[in-house]
């Protein structure tokens, strides 16, 4: 049986021993759940989209991924597209309006209008339609952006794929439209991966601070919140890396 090593920080790993993990089950089931998702989002026909009823790579997003998927078909068919391209899923965030992914963006300063003015620019649009059955699959770079958010997710220890999984896996990828715009604007994966992890603690913070007591909260002012404890809490996390980083010789 062919062996994989996996590489944990100390402090888990002696949690790990402490505990008594059965370590090669539990790399075994989740490597296993992350294949299925994978080879799922691989399998995956657009024409076959059911927001209501999702069904194989759909099962694990979350419902506003689920909508920009099915914002980024829409738009690819609209625009006669062979395939769904990673422009247009960061263009089914931008139009979901709602998701964490954008709020991440915003805590890291990165404007949204800058980033849908960067998009139009470097996006080009086929100068004919091919009709509406014309796109059914993801382009190569779209499918391993979600491959790379199916990653993201696992290695978070989520049981999910949302939005913002999307924005890393977005990120991560090399060569689509998506990646080179949002890293033009400073979103680089390690810093958005930062800021994923202070959004999903400052997403807690706000809910608990909602839950005490502020009902009659806008979702404007809720938005705002949400950014400020994003900030909150990806301040000292990046400073807590970074030293850590210093200590190990990683930083550049």
């Amino acid at each position: 049986m062919p062996k994989i090593n996996v590489y944990l920080p100390d402090e888990l790993a002696e949690a790990v021993k402490q505990a008594g993990v059965p370590v090669s089950a539990v790399c075994q089931r989740a490597l296993e759940q992350a294949v299925r998702r994978v080879t799922a989002i691989r399998q995956t026909v657009l024409t076959d989209l059911d927001l209501s009823t999702p069904t194989g790579a759909l099962t694990h997003l979350t419902d506003r991924a689920r909508t920009v998927l099915k914002l980024a078909a829409d738009q690819a068919r609209a625009e006669g597209s062979a395939s769904v391209g990673t422009e247009h899923l960061l263009s089914g965030l931008l139009t979901e309006g709602g998701n964490l992914a954008l709020h991440v963006l915003r805590a890291m300063e990165i404007s949204l209008d800058q980033v849908q003015r960067d998009l139009a620019a470097h996006h080009r649009p086929p100068a004919t339609g091919s009709g509406e059955d014309a796109t059914r699959t993801f382009s190569g770079p779209a499918t391993n952006a979600l491959e790379f958010a199916v990653t993201e997710a696992t290695s978070l220890g989520h049981n999910y794929v949302g939005c913002e999984h999307l924005l890393l896996g977005l990120v991560a990828e090399p060569d689509g439209t998506a990646g080179q715009v949002l890293r033009a604007l400073g979103a680089e994966p390690r810093l958005t991966r930062r800021a994923v992890a202070a959004a999903l603690a400052g997403y807690v913070h706000l809910r608990a601070q909602t839950q005490q007591g502020a009902p009659g909260q806008g979702q404007g002012q809720a938005a705002a919140m949400l950014t400020t404890a994003i900030r909150t809490e990806l301040q000292p996390l990046v400073q807590r890396l970074e030293r850590l980083e210093e200590h190990l010789g990683l930083s550049s």
